[in-house]
């Protein structure tokens, strides 16, 4: 059953063993989707056997590389596959395949040129997510919708759907939890639409394999690598240029004392030279770097 016409539709799927779950994943997926590809990321159970046998594409990492790694994986096998919409779903049953006409009605209707499946657009869907979870995702959404697309509700959504020039553009780096922060701040960077639709995701087992605290500080180190990277000169001269207004005060404090006294007040000339030395740093840091990031873009 192929719920789109005209378009080639592949569903993507990270796994890192989940040998009790890929089945169901894969035979649903199957009933909305024209391909599945399965990326085993160095499981150390069947998983990748089983997503083969019920005709699965399955690209495997033969050691774990990591959540991004797999997307990035998964992104140039669609690309290879000529998929016009590729979506992605956790391979531990969390999200629901029969929602994938959902996630893809956007593209075809050309509202949208990537979709995001929210756990917090509905009051029923998001009550069934975790406590510890919410308090989580909603921090971290707020880091990184005010880093990309104002007024997100779920940026951690790992149900989404990509259309074929989000393809085309976007590679992702990232190997960890952070890619999906990478993508957004890159999907806005070229100017790319999105839009959230409403998805339910099932916690009856806690699956997931990611300590709640080593992800959040994966995203949030990963948001800061990418502002850093994409806004160099506002990210490090910034602060730099504050830094030696701040040294300029203190050096006119010092100055004022030993016009008076003839002596050095230590404690203050040390913070006017310490925060002399930090603002020199950081401006010349953020001045290298918007340097080479435009020549590599030059040459790119």
């Amino acid at each position: 059953m192929k719920t789109v016409e005209k378009s080639r539709i592949v569903a993507c799927i990270p796994a890192l063993n989940r040998e009790k779950t890929i089945a169901s994943v894969v035979i649903q997926a199957m009933r909305f989707v024209d391909r599945v590809v399965v990326c085993d990321d160095g499981s150390a159970d069947l998983t990748g056997e089983i997503a083969r046998s019920l005709g699965a594409v399955v690209v495997r990492h033969e050691k774990n590389m990591g959540y991004g790694a797999a997307i990035a994986s998964l992104f140039r096998e669609a690309r290879r596959l000529d998929a016009d919409i590729a979506v992605t779903l956790d391979g531990d049953g969390q999200h629901d395949p029969s929602q994938i006409p959902r996630l893809v009605e956007p593209l075809m209707s050309g509202e949208a040129d990537f979709v995001i499946g929210s756990r917090f657009l509905k009051g029923e869907d998001a009550a069934m997510v975790p406590g510890y979870r919410k308090v989580g995702l909603k921090l971290i959404t707020s880091l990184a919708s005010n880093a990309s697309y104002h007024g997100l509700t779920d940026a951690q959504s790992g149900f989404r759907a990509y259309g074929r020039k989000f393809l085309e553009a976007v590679s992702v780096n990232e190997e960890g939890m952070g890619v999906s922060t990478e993508i957004l701040l890159k999907a806005k960077e070229n100017g790319f639409r999105v839009v959230e639709v409403p998805v339910t995701i099932s916690y009856d087992e806690d699956s997931s394999t990611h300590n709640p605290i080593k992800h959040g500080l994966n995203v949030v180190l990963s948001t800061v690598k990418q502002q850093s990277i994409r806004s160099p000169l506002l990210f490090y001269g910034l602060p730099g240029f504050l830094s030696l207004i701040v040294s300029l005060i203190f050096w006119v404090w010092t100055l004022h004392i030993f016009s008076i006294t003839r002596s050095i007040e230590t404690n203050i000339t040390l913070i006017a030279l310490g925060t002399t030395i930090v603002g020199l740093m950081l401006m010349t840091t953020g001045i290298l770097l918007w340097v080479l990031i435009s020549v590599v873009k030059e040459k790119s």
